[in-house]
Order: C-alpha cells, then sequence, then structure tokens
C-alpha cells in the first residue's frame, strides 16, 4: 500500500503530524534499530490515539507516558527494541504479549506478526486498549483479562513472548508455554536494578542474553477491575 493512502498516516495534526513522527524514526534509526519493518509500522501508527489528549503533543517523543492507573506507555525506542528482538530470527505466527497497558506495544506487534495474544491485569485498561485497536482495524489481536504470572496456557505455545513489566524473576509458566525455538523478551529485576533479556528455548533447556539495563513498571499478580 503506497504511504500515502495508509489512514494511519492521516490522523495526526500539529505537533502529531507526520513530519513529527518522522524525526521520532530518525532517531529510533541513529540509537540502533535496524529493524526496517519495525521502524515502518512505528512511523506509521499514530502514538498519540494510546495517550491522554492532554499528552498528544508529546506522543512522538522518545520517552515513555503516563497512561493512568500508575501504568505508562512504553518508551519507543523500547517497544522498536523488544519488537526487534523478538523478529530477530524471522517471522513470527503466534505471539503473547503480557501486559496490555495502553495498547501501544500491542498495536506494533499486530502490524508485524499473524496473531497477539495479549494478557492484562487491569480491565479499565485493556477496555481502553480494545478500543483503539477497533479503531485502527487491527483485528489479529485476543485479549484477556488475568494475571500476566500466568500467561494463557490454554493456548500455548507461542513461538515469541513479549512481557512489558519487570519480573522480580523469569515466571516459569511463561517458559513453560514458549514454543520450540521460540523467543521470550522480558525485563527482569526489581527498583533501580533491572535488566532486559532474550530468553530461546533449545533442544536442551534454555540459551539466555541479557541486554542491558531498563526501567519498567512491576509485573503484579492477580487482575484488578
Amino acid at each position: 500500500m503506497a504511504r500515502e493512502q495508509d489512514p494511519m498516516l492521516h490522523r495526526g495534526i500539529g505537533m502529531t503530524s507526520q513530519r513529527t513522527r518522522e524525526r521520532l524514526i530518525q532517531r529510533l534509526y541513529e540509537e540502533g534499530i535496524s529493524n526496517t519493518k519495525v521502524l515502518e509500522v512505528i512511523r506509521r501508527t499514530p502514538r498519540h490515539l494510546f495517550v491522554d489528549e492532554a499528552l498528544a503533543h508529546r506522543a512522538y517523543e522518545d520517552t515513555a507516558l503516563p497512561i493512568g492507573n500508575n501504568q505508562t506507555i512504553s518508551q519507543p525506542y523500547m517497544v522498536a527494541r523488544m519488537s526487534e528482538l523478538l523478529l530477530e530470527a524471522g517471522p513470527l505466527d503466534k505471539v503473547m504479549e503480557i501486559g496490555t497497558g495502553s495498547g501501544y506495544q500491542t498495536a506494533i506487534l499486530s502490524q508485524l506478526v499473524e496473531r497477539v495474544f495479549s494478557v492484562e491485569r487491569i480491565k479499565v485498561l485493556q477496555d481502553r486498549a480494545k478500543e483503539r485497536l477497533v479503531e485502527l482495524n487491527l483485528r489479529n489481536v485476543v485479549f484477556r483479562w488475568g494475571d500476566g504470572w500466568e500467561g494463557w496456557p490454554a493456548l500455548a505455545p507461542y513461538n515469541g513472548i513479549i512481557v512489558t513489566a519487570v519480573a522480580t524473576e523469569v515466571p516459569q509458566a511463561l517458559l513453560d508455554q514458549l514454543a520450540p525455538g521460540g523467543r521470550l523478551v522480558i525485563p527482569v529485576g526489581s527498583g533501580e536494578v533491572q535488566q532486559l533479556m532474550l530468553i530461546i528455548r533449545e533442544e536442551q533447556g534454555f540459551s539466555r542474553r541479557i541486554l542491558g539495563s531498563v526501567r519498567f513498571v512491576p509485573l503484579l499478580n492477580g487482575p484488578l477491575a
């Protein structure tokens, strides 16, 4: 589809214009994001729809922003980095996301993989996210309101799992739900000491790579209405 025909590109005006988005893409590229599909999806996805109207003028800054309920929409660089890591070995069919949040990472994933299964413990956030994805006509996402530590075992295994909140340790349930060769991208730690990890399910056990320091809200137990 030609870029000028993409309906997502016409939703921004003023500070949310396409020119503003292009500056963000250039910054992500300069910071090391090299996957052209990831960059293109971020370019065309209207991030300002995923934040409160009062913060829309900051939507294309490379920073996390509050979305209510003590949660944040992730920094665009981190969304791009985690998506790129997930896709590093090639296209994915079935991905589980832990932490729907605003739905922005969900929207990015839905344009990069065939199917997304998104779990969120805060129902009001997930309900808003569903509305945004419907508005953008992104319909390859299935939602579950539940405990992210448990994942979504009924629909396992998954070729990829992405966790958008920091866990004190890698949840065993998520490892169990990873398909052979599957990739898990997850921040692990507590307080100021958090590390982004890539875990791959090998023939014998799991391989792990630490990819640097990050800052995420905590992965909490139990659903919250």
